[in-house]
This record gives structure tokens, C-alpha cells and sequence, in this order.
């Protein structure tokens, strides 16, 4: 497929290299493409921020497999601390896309996904239940990814990791209150449940009635977790 508007040589002699492959050095591009040395080096650093291609010591310049979020991170960070976007706005789009592909992802999962999930379900309680309490971040990103991991649409997927790397960044657990995250993990281990028994269309219910839960508690207006909690 050619892209007339695709305004970089560097990233125009990109699309015929498969993942993986090392690039000859700019000099060599260069010469074959008739551009110059300085020219192709700005348009590497454009690729390297895409995460187009990776340089490293000894290996020189390879090209990398396509990853819609690295294409996306750096402008949806740069918006949210300007202000010039929000991250409720982000977070709509996040739900939008889940609950949209709901029937399509978990149509795919297997047996050893939902055993994957019924562990993460289990490591939250024992974070929220132990002393001292951890907020389960990394278990809460890991479990919706799972639901999601088998699409084969890397648009989506890309946008669904950025919203967790900017859930992150944003610090949002040190705002909420305890009794979130445990009405969070009681519909997660309802979801989960409801995946195991193949109860799709009450799985999607429950998330869709779990995504409220933000929506009726503004963060601004929760108090923090109790004193001894610690995000994990």
C-alpha cells in the first residue's frame, strides 16, 4: 500500500523491511535513496519516537514490529499535562472500546486465560485484604489486558495499553478510597466468574455497570486510601 502523505524517506524505506531486520547504516541509505546523511538522521529520530526502530550498540539501526501505543504515548501524556485533553475523555474511549469488543475477545480466550484471570482475582484480595493493604494496579491493568490480549487488532490493543500507561502516570489510585477497590475487585471476581461459566452477555454487564463505579465517585471528591496502603 502506498501512502502519498507519508512525508519521510526514512519512513517510506521502512515499510519493505520485515520486524526484526537490521538496516544497512544512513551513509548506505543515503547513497541508495539519494538523501542526505543529515536528513535521514532527523527522520530516525522521528522513527525511534514511534518505536518504528531501535538503535543499539554493536547492532546499529533495526526496524521493529509495529506497536500502536508507542505511536500514541507520548502525544496523549503530552496533552494530558497541558491540559488540552483530559483523562476522562481517554477513559471514554477506553470504555467504548472494551465494551465493543467484549463479544469478539472473549469469544477467543482460553481455559489457561481464565485461570490466569482467577489467580489475578485472587492476588487483588490477598494485596487488599493483607497488612499492610496494597492497591492491586498491576493485577487491575493485567486482568483487563488478559480479557483483551487475543484481539488481533493492534489499533485497539495499542489504545487500550496507552490508557494503562496513562492511568499510571496520572496517580490516580493515590485518590481513591479503599471501598472503591473493593467494590472494584467484587466485580472483577463476578466477571471472572461469569467467563468461566460462559455467561458472556452477563459478563459484559458486569463490566459495563463496573465501569460506572469512577463515574458515580469522582476521584477529586474520594478520599485516600487508608494511611497504610500502598499502591502494587
Amino acid at each position: 500500500m502506498q501512502l502519498t502523505r507519508l512525508d519521510s524517506e526514512f519512513l517510506r524505506y521502512l515499510i519493505d523491511k520485515a520486524p526484526g531486520e537490521r538496516l544497512p547504516t544512513l551513509n548506505q541509505i543515503g547513497d541508495d535513496m539519494g538523501v542526505s546523511v543529515g536528513k535521514l538522521r532527523e527522520q530516525l529520530e522521528v522513527a525511534r519516537a514511534l518505536g518504528l526502530v531501535s538503535v543499539r550498540p554493536r547492532l546499529g539501526v533495526q526496524r521493529e514490529q509495529f506497536d500502536f501505543a508507542q505511536v500514541l504515548l507520548h502525544g496523549i501524556l503530552f496533552s494530558l499535562a497541558t491540559g488540552e485533553a483530559t483523562f476522562e475523555q481517554l477513559a471514554q474511549v477506553r470504555r467504548v472500546l472494551e465494551l465493543g469488543f467484549w463479544d469478539e475477545a472473549v469469544a477467543q480466550l482460553t481455559p489457561g486465560d481464565i485461570a490466569r484471570l482467577e489467580g489475578l482475582v485472587a492476588r487483588a484480595w490477598d494485596k487488599l485484604r493483607g497488612e499492610p493493604i496494597h492497591v492491586p494496579t498491576a493485577e487491575h491493568r493485567l486482568l483487563h489486558m488478559t480479557i483483551f490480549g487475543r484481539l488481533q487488532n493492534p489499533f485497539v490493543i495499542g489504545l487500550l495499553e496507552t490508557y494503562w500507561d496513562a492511568y499510571e502516570a496520572s496517580e490516580m489510585t493515590r485518590f481513591t478510597q479503599y471501598a472503591y477497590w473493593v467494590s472494584v475487585w467484587e466485580y472483577h471476581e463476578q466477571i471472572v466468574a461469569a467467563l468461566r461459566a460462559q455467561a458472556y452477555a452477563h459478563g459484559r454487564q458486569l463490566l459495563q455497570e463496573h465501569f460506572a463505579l469512577l463515574r458515580t465517585a469522582p476521584v477529586s471528591a474520594l478520599p485516600p486510601v487508608p494511611a497504610g496502603a500502598h499502591a502494587a
